[in-house]
């Protein structure tokens, strides 16, 4: 760190509820104390990973980004006029955005505030090209609103996660790439993914929904009520001072660790300035007993009819066991299917999970069936009085190709988890392929053994949910027809500059647009 360089402020207030005349207050306070006001393209990007009845505090509240709204607009009137302000979100894989800013009850308040939205499946997807080091890959793509926006506000919700431990500012970017680049590099090397993506832009501002926080999961989360906001100009400083007030060392937390080591932000107190109305010790008291999400699908599953077997994942020199995957959806997938069917673990017969490269014995009686969960899968032994061997399908990074990647269509992944299932419901052992496979894809394998309710035709949302779908569906179709998917950026990772294409991509992405139906803008 600069000795001369100002330190980064994180600001800790109170706030009583979700009234969002009382969150623009607070918000407007946070900053004038920080000297900032919108310019040109604004984008606030909520986390809305899911929404409705049963997902109430998984996601952003409205009121929340309304009063966020407000209060830009109040700070308008700098040098630099605003000329657009609107919020873009990407919610959970395969289920369309637009069904959750329905669920949860966006479209009001974005009626009532006058601003613009953007579903990031439905708009063009920009190259962003990296230059750092330590990448995973040499560019990336990202919605044309995130690569072009001047002032980017992150408003996460302040929550634990299954993969990442918690899920704050700089996990939120993971709702920066549409579903088909989301799920590349998805997998035991998220944590590098999320950092990653910070080079694709840095916030100007950062507000966390923590009136009521989310333990324990990510969709599904238990309520604590904390009564903050936290705010502040650097995401690498709010995720860390965020750690301490549940307890969690910030360098535990591998994404923070990384985003740090790279020169994006401090994550040690002395670096770092606190103000506001709270104190931290006064967080932390609000927090104690915080539970976090991070918990092996080994021990997730002890005392249910499910027995989990996980051994490592490829490069295993990094980690012995997948965080960002397969394991994680799984129980992500259990906890969502208790929500729609309280029978879920009385119906469940008995049933043995495998996941990466597994040595150790399964102890399978006969009739229980054996599912190997995504493309590592690895193992080889005895099962009843039949010989079975697994071998690894997994493909490397270089072997991913970003831009023919297609969208994972939950009609069509019904269609062909069940008809796998379907064709193995004679036989004791079944393989699920996939890297990662999703946690609608073993929503559905659950749904299938189980013989359980399929959230996905749950009566309450069946119709609001083909109508977002449709929509979506038709939107994509319509931009498809109209022109090329992809625009590349320039040479910057920052997001300067205008987009272009050269002649040589636009006839691939051309030829590729004819001969993929799949392939959406």
């Amino acid at each position: 760190m600069d000795p001369n360089a100002a330190k980064p402020k994180v600001i800790l207030r109170h706030c009583d509820g979700y009234d969002p005349q009382a969150i623009r207050k607070i918000i407007r306070e946070g900053l004038e104390e920080l000297g900032l006001r919108p310019f040109g393209r604004t984008l606030l990007k909520p986390n809305v990973v899911a929404s409705g009845e049963l997902f109430e505090h998984a996601h952003t509240r409205a009121e929340f980004v309304e009063g966020v709204i407000l209060a830009l607009k109040d700070r308008e009137g700098g040098d630099k006029p605003v000329h657009e302000i609107a919020v873009g979100e990407r919610c959970g894989i395969t289920v369309p955005t637009r069904f959750s800013f329905e669920g949860a009850g966006y479209y009001p308040m974005f009626e009532r505030t006058g601003v613009k939205h953007y579903c990031f499946e439905e708009v063009p997807q920009v190259e962003i090209r990296y230059t750092h080091p330590e990448r995973l890959r040499d560019y990336v793509f990202t919605p044309e609103p995130v690569a072009h926006a001047d002032f980017f506000v992150n408003l996460p919700k302040f929550k634990s996660h299954p993969w990442t431990t918690v899920t704050f500012a700089m996990k939120n970017y993971i709702g920066i790439q549409d579903d088909r680049h989301r799920l590349i590099d998805h997998d035991h090397r998220l944590d590098d993914k999320v950092a990653d993506l910070q080079h694709i832009v840095q916030p100007q501002f950062v507000a966390i929904d923590c009136i009521i926080a989310g333990e324990g999961r990510m969709l599904t989360p238990i309520p604590r009520e904390m009564n903050l906001i936290i705010m502040g100009n650097n995401q690498c400083a709010i995720d860390a001072v965020s750690c301490m007030i549940i307890g969690v060392d910030p360098r535990s937390v591998d994404h923070i660790r990384m985003a740090s080591e790279r020169g994006f932000g401090p994550i040690d107190l002395e670096h770092i300035e606190l103000s506001g109305d709270v104190t931290l010790a006064e967080a932390k008291r609000r927090a104690q007993g915080f539970k976090v999400g991070l918990i092996r699908v080994e021990k997730y599953f002890e005392g249910t009819s499910i027995t989990a077997y996980a051994g490592p994942p490829p490069e295993p020199e990094r980690t012995d066991y997948c965080w960002g995957g397969c394991p994680g959806a799984i129980e992500e997938a259990i906890e969502i299917l208790r929500l729609f069917d309280e029978q879920t673990d009385a119906k469940m017969p008995r049933l043995h999970v495998v996941f990466g490269k597994y040595d150790g014995p399964i102890d399978a009686k006969p009739g229980e069936k054996v599912i190997f969960i995504g493309d590592c899968a690895e193992w080889k032994g005895q099962i009843g009085e039949k010989l079975v061997q697994i071998s690894s399908k997994y493909k490397g990074r270089e072997e991913k190709d970003q831009y023919t990647a297609k969208h994972d269509d939950i009609y069509a992944k019904m269609v062909t988890v069940s008809a796998k299932l379907l064709k193995g419901r004679g036989e004791q052992v079944l393989r699920l392929e996939g890297c990662p496979v999703s946690v609608a894809e073993q929503v559905l394998a659950l749904v299938s053994v189980g013989n359980l309710k399929n959230p996905y035709f749950d009566a309450n949302n069946i119709v609001g949910f083909n109508k977002a779908y449709i929509q979506w569906r038709a939107v994509a179709a319509a931009k498809r027809i109209r022109g090329i998917p992809y625009q590349k950026h320039g040479p910057s990772h920052r997001g300067e500059g205008a987009p272009s294409i050269d002649p040589k991509t636009a006839s691939y992405l051309a030829m590729a647009a004819a001969t993929n139906p799949d392939a959406e803008d």
